[in-house]
């Protein structure tokens, strides 16, 4: 059926910094060089694309005299951290690449020299960071601080290891100084997988995490992927913290083992056996826990109809994960691939490689991209005027979206999720990826781990058209300051302004918004003031929340302490600005990324995320 969009969102525009030109195109364009399979990389293009993004993205929103990005909230912070880590990860890494193809490039780069800059970065925001307000968070909030300090660690041993090679003839015995920070990146790893795996829960669902204790139990397919990425990669790469603060520390949480209870521990080692076990456990949880829909999707999660723990009389008995929310957003799709591939590297099980290469291209498919024809499904050059290409279940014409995107209604977090799909798809894909593996790994001898490289490789080189076709969209979003939008799909087209496209039709619509049984988009539109979702009003405790609730600056709050009104949900005005967005003080009636929130932290996050990750996985073709 198609769905014409409301005239109201033509007029959802926000001051926005003027476009280089104009914004949309008449037609779908292919991308700069032709077809998705042009030129072999390494494409130093990318690379250099890949460092502006960085560069504009702490330029224009960190701030290192407080240490953070002040427009962010604490879990897309937390997120900003993990990218800039991971981007420092990259450039470490290539300057040898790039050295090998390029000694101008190397030279050049070497003598820049932006790690020491970018690195003082991740210092900054080890204080700014607000670790306090986030202790008292929801259970997902707590473990994208663990996976952001994790990435900083993985850091810290590569560039580690680069210098050490490069200057052991000449520093004897002298370490880099990054090294330094080691032990406190990993003290708060550690204290905040503590904290999450209170989330633990085996009454209700038979086990899984619980996404927030103050409102009903839901089991959300991302804390649950969160709590699987982060466990193994404290298994794989914690080193160890022998730091007992805080005082009056408690048993890691629930029963994620074998035995009823964990012992006090007083001690971290590395590789602890009990990482690995949360790990395995909680994958096996989900796998089994019916939460992927008819399209190899992860929805969202589940609530226990029915569920009163305050009844008495003890009518309801219901303890099952019966209720899904249908909804999908992209990053429930992304987080469990770096799981997945620590588990592989933990293990030596090739089952684990071939789950995510499943859901990879479930994913793709869902963007409207025939693999087979390294092409979009639909014949894009014959889409009638006024008609935007079909929807397909997490995109169209074959780039990644969010539900939220066409009509510019994106919250903070939903900002963000595009580039948290393309960080753990990286992390999944990238030429290193199996590099390392930890030596109990299943007892695989090195012809059997050259036969999964081979594979492995061979599987993630088929997803590089994709994978260009996302990065020309972003690309094309960029305006005159470089910053990119938030819907990605927008870069395809020129010449169509906010108006138009607010009175373009769709084939098909995406799910979400208000109304839409059984699909609840409380991403961007807040936790309804419901049973379902608040509880019964005899439970102990229950504080009314709405992820979406916005200050007195137009910034949006995290998920903590606030409480609402029996009423409707409090809901982001889609006119708030982020820092640096009110530099021109004109409208811009070309630019469909100027609606809503407009251009942000977490939006220039994104493409920084989609650049680093064809960078990584075009590697396989050197």
């Amino acid at each position: 059926m198609l769905i014409k969009w409301a005239a109201a969102l033509a007029s959802a525009t926000a001051v926005c910094a003027a476009s280089s030109g104009p914004f949309l195109s008449a037609r779908w364009r292919h991308g700069r060089h032709g077809d998705a399979e042009r030129q072999s990389y390494p494409d130093f293009h990318v690379y250099d694309d890949m460092l502006k993004a960085l560069r504009d993205m702490q330029d224009v929103y960190f701030q290192p005299w407080v240490g953070t990005w002040p427009k962010a909230i604490d879990w897309t912070g937390a997120v900003m951290g993990t990218h800039v880590a991971a981007a420092l990860r990259t450039i470490s890494d290539d300057f040898e690449v790039a050295g090998q193809y390029s000694e101008s490039f190397a030279s050049s780069a070497r003598k820049q020299d932006p790690v020491s800059g970018y690195f003082a970065d991740v210092i900054a925001y080890y204080f700014g960071q607000d670790a306090f307000a986030l202790r008292n968070q929801a259970y997902d909030d707590m473990l994208w601080v663990v996976l952001g300090w994790l990435e900083a660690i993985q850091f810290v041993d590569d560039h580690a290891a680069l210098v050490g090679t490069r200057e052991a003839r000449t520093l004897e015995d002298e370490s880099w100084y990054g090294n330094r920070w080691t032990p406190a990146f990993a003290h708060r790893a550690r204290i905040f997988w503590e904290l999450a795996a209170k989330g633990w829960d085996t009454e209700l669902c038979g086990g899984g995490m619980i996404w927030n204790p103050r409102l009903a139990p839901y089991k959300n397919a991302i804390t649950n992927q969160l709590f699987i990425s982060a466990s193994i990669g404290m298994y794989l790469h914690f080193p160890g913290d022998l730091n007992t603060s805080p005082f009056g520390a408690s048993p890691p949480g629930p029963n994620i083992t074998e035995t009823p209870h964990h012992p006090m521990k007083t001690e971290w080692r590395a590789h602890d056996p009990i990482f690995w076990r949360a790990a395995r456990t909680a994958h096996d949880w989900l796998a089994s826990s019916n939460m992927t829909n008819s399209q190899g999707l992860y929805a969202d999660g589940f609530h226990i109809s029915g569920y009163n723990p305050g009844d008495s009389n003890n009518n309801n008995s219901n303890a099952k994960c019966d209720q899904r929310d249908e909804m999908v957003y992209t990053y429930n799709q992304g987080v469990i691939l770096s799981g997945l591939l620590g588990l592989f590297r933990a293990t030596g099980r090739g089952s684990y490689l071939r789950e995510g290469h499943a859901l990879v291209r479930n994913v793709i498919g869902a963007t409207g991209w025939d693999l087979a024809r390294n092409s979009p499904v639909d014949d894009l050059a014959r889409l009638r005027p006024g008609l935007l290409p079909p929807w397909h279940g997490l995109g169209r014409a074959g780039v990644l979206e969010e539900a939220c995107d066409v009509s510019g209604r994106c919250s903070q977090d939903a900002q963000t999720f595009k580039g948290i799909w393309m960080h753990h798809f990286a992390a999944f894909c990238g030429a290193g990826a199996l590099d390392y593996r930890h030596p109990p790994a299943g007892g695989l001898d090195e012809e059997g781990m050259r036969r999964i490289r081979v594979w492995h490789a061979g599987g993630c080189r088929r997803y590089l058209g994709w994978l260009r076709h996302n990065a020309e969209a972003a690309m094309g979003t960029r305006d005159g300051r470089g910053i990119f939008g938030m819907w990605w799909t927008a870069g395809l087209l020129r010449g169509v302004t906010v108006r138009e496209v607010g009175s373009m039709e769709e084939e098909g619509s995406p799910p979400g918004g208000d109304g839409v049984e059984e699909v609840v988009d409380y991403r961007n539109f807040g936790v309804p003031q419901d049973e379902v979702w608040l509880g019964h009003e005899g439970s102990a405790a229950k504080q009314k929340e709405s992820p979406v609730i916005v200050d007195q600056n137009g910034s949006q709050r995290p998920l903590v302490g606030s409480t609402g009104s029996a009423g409707a949900v409090a809901k982001r005005d889609p006119r708030a600005l982020d820092e640096g967005e009110a530099d021109t003080g004109r409208i811009d009636n070309h630019d469909p990324n100027c609606r809503g929130r407009g251009r942000t932290v977490e939006t220039q996050s994104g493409g920084l995320a989609v650049l680093r990750a064809l960078w990584e996985v075009s590697k396989h073709e050197l």
